[in-house]
């Protein structure tokens, strides 16, 4: 497939995808596009093999908005409206304090008893200032998209960060967690394993490995239940949202998913590479951005984020 187009499985798709409007390219030239997240008028996604954050405009198109990002991953925003990073390279989850110098942090989590975390992937804040985040090895596992060392902690976890700095596994049995997302009332947790890719330096996947997104029950900080709730294939669920109505939308090797409550794949988003994550923004809220692969895509829906946060942040607290 060399074009961007829709394929539609049951007719609630096109309720929700402007199918008359292809998916647009918006940018394209990187290595690697991962963690988009609106925020200020802007869109804010990373290169993880370049080490490079970049903001793009409407009207202004793409600049840098941060030379260094030591492997920024995943990105989301917080109950102010600051962003909130996973570090490859650094091994931790910040906060960034002003969208203007998008530098200075503050460090959320880096280690668990002691021990450095392996590298967060992706980031999600729950309406009680929580913040939840999967560890998976893939910036340790090669110099592609972190620094190669070998895992302190011993496994791949998903933790939660509560607003009193306290740092708890939530999570113990995932091979490679991956992308994560609540459920608009927040009673449910959907988290992506994307073990079948074992990281930038292993080439291929292997289908005897999870390629896969389970469901939890939530009660404060435990995790229970934990079934399957998709099967992605060809590729890997990496990067997911919810939506207003609690329908999944997740990357796949062929672009995004829409998958209904119950798991059933509604539509797709066809890309012509793979794809890593996604995120609703723009003016309305219901602009859909696509990371996948060397390029960021642009999608007109009537969806919004299940996750209502400022997109801008409040004044004082790092505007």
């Amino acid at each position: 497939m060399t074009s961007a187009t829709y394929e539609t499985f049951d007719p609630a798709f096109a309720e929700m995808i402007d199918l008359d409007r292809p998916p647009e390219e918006i940018t394209g030239g990187y290595t690697w596009t991962e963690g988009p997240v609106w925020q200020n008028g802007a869109l804010y996604f990373n290169d993880i093999p370049a080490k490079r954050m970049l903001k793009w405009q409407p009207d202004a198109g793409v600049s840098v908005a941060l030379e260094n990002s030591e492997f920024a991953n995943g990105n989301t925003l917080d109950l102010q409206g600051r962003m909130v990073s996973c570090e490859h390279g650094g091994r931790r989850v910040i906060r960034r304090l002003d969208s203007e110098d998008p530098a200075a942090v503050e460090v959320i989590a880096d280690r668990f008893e002691g021990k450095r975390l392996n590298s967060p992937n992706d980031v999600v804040v729950r309406s009680d200032g929580s913040v939840w985040f999967t560890d998976p090895p893939y910036g340790i596992n090669s110099d592609v998209e972190g620094y190669p060392a070998e895992s302190e902690i011993g496994g791949c976890f998903v933790f939660c960060a509560s607003p009193d700095g306290t740092l708890t596994p939530v999570a113990t049995d995932f091979d490679k967690p991956n992308g994560l997302a609540f459920s608009p009332d927040e009673r449910k947790l959907y988290i992506a394993d994307s073990g079948a890719i074992r990281g930038a330096s292993f080439p291929g996947i292997d289908y005897d490995l999870p390629h896969h997104i389970r469901v939890f029950e939530v009660d404060g900080t435990t995790l229970s239940g934990g079934s399957v709730f998709a099967e992605i294939e060809p590729g890997v669920p990496d990067g997911l949202r919810v939506d207003h109505e609690g329908f999944v939308w997740t990357s796949a090797m062929d672009g995004i998913r829409c998958l209904s409550p119950e798991g059933h794949c509604l539509g797709k988003i066809l890309l012509p590479a793979p794809t890593a994550n996604l995120c609703f923004g723009g003016e309305t809220g219901t602009e859909m951005f696509i990371t996948s692969s060397d390029r960021v895509w642009r999608v007109h829906t009537t969806r919004r984020d299940a996750a209502r946060r400022p997109t801008t942040q409040t004044k004082g607290e790092g505007a």
